[in-house]
């Protein structure tokens, strides 16, 4: 099963990633060892949590940052870096480590979600590809996690690849599944992760025919009469009735997209009872959001399928990620912490960093962030203001080497285990939509 791009992935970053390289060659700094750190400033407003999503994604597109021949011949051509530039990027191999949050996990602002540590040049020219990557991701699995907690037991289903691009859509597809999604409508998704796949007929495969009835009776012909039909093409009400007169009662489901949802679904809800199909299922999409979701609680729904709003965030497509030097070595061989200090609320905080939760009887209670502002910070169980705590960070490269269970389908399986078990600390009027502080605080001890 292929589970990571094809191609070279060294050119999906920014132009001063390499310009910033070259110089530091060119003055001896581009050996130092230094710790880089990705996170979040703050959540989009008004939401309770973020969730981290993307990291298998990003560990897959890792093995192929090199820069072969046809990457290097362009940036020659374009006078892009020096030659000595082109001669370290031949050879270039991510060699360091990579720590941070087990994808899938819940975060919070300052939350250390990422922890990079390799010489400046190595570690700098990843500052693009992992932004690009946990941004676009996490936003989308944030998102699907309000969704699939505002569905309860219901089941949602993706079904957003006609609103992004398609690359994204393969990644959006996969960060919903990691979030609680069931499935997705997307093939490569499908293939590339495991994922299951959904999906019959649209309104086209009934247009096509000359009476609705034709439609349904070629579509259960060619796929069982445990096929979900479509039945507002026309009018529900005579849809339905010849959805169950064509499949019999046996008729797997029926998909509503568009109307009244509350209220139609109630109707068709006791229109299948009526002629015996109760066992016929309810599906519903239609520009569902996680509002809209809630509001269909008591409806007789059986699963949603969810586009535009999963695929774009939700109206909020990206984290505000950021990745920063936090330690760096120094002309004197020592470690030194290291911070941007800005006005606008866009200041970072220097030193090496780890987390840990704490839980009292079941749920979050406090997130804890040990700060050291040397080469090294104690483990979580060292420091006796923070015993009891659920650490966070876990270890993804080492050496240069990824280790095993992050990638491919595994990962993704992994990873919406780790979203479900982390959810469920959270206190329940966390999970609310509406408005409101982060779920849990964020204290930042000094050791």
């Amino acid at each position: 099963m292929t589970t990571s791009p094809p191609a070279s992935t060294a050119l999906l970053t920014d132009r001063y990633e390499l310009t910033m390289v070259d110089a530091a060659l060119a003055d001896g700094t581009a050996s130092r060892a230094c710790v880089f750190e990705v996170f979040a400033r703050r959540l989009p407003a008004g939401r309770r949590y973020g969730v981290v999503a993307g990291t298998g994604r990003l560990l897959e597109a890792l093995e192929h940052f090199r820069f072969g021949d046809a990457e290097l011949d362009w940036l020659r051509e374009g006078e892009v870096v020096s030659g000595a530039m082109l001669d370290y990027l031949a050879d270039y191999r991510f060699r360091g480590r990579i720590s941070g949050y087990a994808e899938g996990e819940l975060y919070f602002p300052g939350s250390p979600l990422l922890v990079v540590e390799a010489p400046f040049a190595d570690g700098v020219l990843l500052e693009t590809l992992v932004l690009s990557i946990l941004n676009y991701d996490s936003a989308i699995a944030a998102a699907a996690s309000r969704m699939t907690s505002a569905a309860g037991e219901r089941p949602c289903l993706e079904m957003g690849s006609r609103r992004a691009h398609e690359s994204a859509a393969v990644a959006a597809a996969r960060a919903a599944v990691v979030a609680g999604f069931a499935g997705t409508s997307n093939l490569e998704a499908g293939r590339r992760y495991d994922l299951e796949t959904i999906g019959t007929a649209a309104h086209a495969f009934t247009l096509l025919h000359d009476d609705e009835r034709s439609a349904f009776v070629s579509q259960i012909a060619s796929a069982g009469p445990g096929t979900t039909l479509l039945v507002d093409t026309y009018d529900v009400e005579q849809g339905v009735l010849t959805a169950v007169d064509a499949a019999g009662t046996a008729l797997g489901a029926v998909r509503l997209d568009s109307g009244d949802l509350p209220t139609v679904a109630r109707e068709v809800r006791e229109q299948l009872d009526s002629l015996g199909a109760t066992e016929t299922k309810i599906v519903v999409s239609s520009d569902l959001d996680e509002y809209a979701i809630a509001a269909l609680a008591v409806a007789p729904v059986d699963s949603y399928g969810v586009g535009t709003s999963v695929v774009t965030g939700s109206g909020a497509p990206t984290c505000g990620m950021v990745y920063k030097l936090v330690l760096r070595e120094g002309s004197d061989g020592a470690m030194h912490a290291v911070a941007k200090a800005s006005a606008g609320g866009k200041a970072s905080v220097g030193g090496r960093k780890t987390a840990g939760r704490r839980i009292e009887n079941g749920l979050a209670t406090e997130e804890v962030v040990l700060l050291s502002p040397d080469a090294d910070v104690p483990a979580l169980g060292q420091v006796a203001e923070v015993d009891e705590l659920r650490p966070l960070h876990v270890t993804f490269v080492a050496d240069g080497e990824l280790q095993p269970g992050w990638t491919g389908a595994d990962g993704v399986r992994r990873a919406a285990q780790r979203h479900r078990e982390s959810l469920a600390e959270l206190p329940r009027a966390a999970r609310r939509l509406s408005a409101g502080d982060p779920a849990i605080p964020t204290e930042i001890i000094t050791v």
